[in-house]
């Protein structure tokens, strides 16, 4: 769950009192100490985008569809995507020009090209940017939640949980305010590159009621786990962890989950047809973009976008691992790259061009003799 395993927890080569997030916590933390030159994450819902972030290194998620997921463990069917993970674009590409292509196993796999052109002329590109994920004033994630309100006969124990959450969003902001100029900063080297950014807005459409697609699935993988009683020898059993989520998935009415995929359907049409007006769109990393993607299969890459200063916002006491951008001074950021299916050759060319800009992928973590 996240970076813990079963005994203990993986670290964040730049911050060793954080983990390293996750799912893909080894692959990330490994690749940014140096101990191996490559490695496979998996990505159903930020696996890759968000350790990857963690530990400043470059992760691709390919389109769905792309690379065999064969003999790796299941998660979501319609969701699992298998990707590199390295300190480099033209790494990463160089990966999955040895991984891609169907296998004869994984049926979901189409036979697709993978031209990759390191030489690409990316200007001819044309360039499209998420406006409102760079915008000020982005709420947090708990607030896909109803925030707790004050009431006349709030308990104690009630104050203090919604006091809490009321602090825990604060720091967010705070959080997000500070690493939104490395998002600008992005927007403003990208123009001095001679990219004409186009705006563009995801389609509105209710990606949180699609969700629930990917507990029901992993609940489907892990069936046998949870009708054993099994489930209860997991470490992890808070509200939010996997036991839980896959014990509420069975109670999932058949008829919304129907609508949620003819909802999916919707979004996998209206997301192409974005990328109709661009070839690559820019986002904030930890922005609704995730989501989305992920649900409609479209190829990322997240890259390294600096370095937090000593000025800023102090990263709480404890990483419990809810908040997978608690931040630092001296800590990662990423800004991410997406494109149309099976477009990721044209992906790497252009991220590739952004890393020769800024270089940002040279920076490796001081680790301790």
């Amino acid at each position: 769950m996240g970076d813990k395993w079963y005994g203990g927890r993986t670290r964040n080569p730049w911050n060793l009192k954080q983990g390293s997030s996750g799912s893909s916590a080894g692959p990330a933390s490994a690749t940014a100490a140096g101990c191996v030159a490559f490695s496979i994450g998996s990505e159903t819902l930020g696996s890759i985008s968000s350790p990857s972030t963690r530990c400043g290194v470059t992760g691709l998620r390919p389109t769905f569809g792309f690379v065999p997921r064969t003999g790796a463990m299941a998660l979501s069917w319609t969701m699992d995507k298998l990707g590199p993970i390295c300190r480099a674009v033209e790494d990463c590409a160089a990966v999955l020009q040895a991984i891609y292509g169907p296998d004869g196993q994984d049926l979901s796999v189409r036979d697709a090209a993978f031209n990759w052109n390191a030489d690409l002329d990316w200007k001819s590109l044309r360039i499209g940017y998420l406006k409102a994920s760079f915008d000020p004033d982005v709420p947090p994630p708990q607030a896909l939640h109803p925030a707790p309100v004050k009431s006349a006969t709030e308990t104690p124990e009630e104050q203090k949980h919604r006091e809490q959450r009321e602090r825990q969003q604060a720091a967010y902001r705070a959080r997000r305010d500070y690493d939104r100029k490395f998002d600008l900063a992005a927007l403003d080297k990208l123009h001095a590159m001679g990219v004409n950014l186009i705006p563009l807005e995801l389609p509105k459409l209710p990606f949180g009621a699609m969700v629930p697609l990917l507990t029901a699935e992993a609940a489907a993988a892990f069936d046998e786990l949870t009708t054993t009683g099994r489930d209860k020898l997991l470490t992890e059993q808070s509200p939010d962890d996997w036991p839980n989520s896959f014990r509420v998935a069975r109670f999932y009415p058949a008829v919304e989950y129907i609508q949620a995929n003819r909802a999916r359907s919707l979004a996998i049409q209206q997301m192409s047809a974005l990328f109709a007006k661009a070839d690559v769109i820019v986002a904030s990393t930890n922005s609704q973009q995730l989501v989305v993607t992920n649900l409609t299969g479209h190829p990322s890459c997240i890259v390294p976008n600096g370095l937090r200063g000593d000025d800023a916002p102090t990263p709480p006491a404890v990483d419990t691992g809810d908040d997978d951008q608690i931040g630092g001074p001296g800590t990662p950021v990423s800004i991410t790259f997406l494109a149309g299916h099976y477009q990721d050759a044209k992906l790497c060319a252009f991220a590739r061009a952004y890393q020769q800009a800024t270089g940002f992928e040279k920076l490796h973590p001081k680790l301790p003799s």
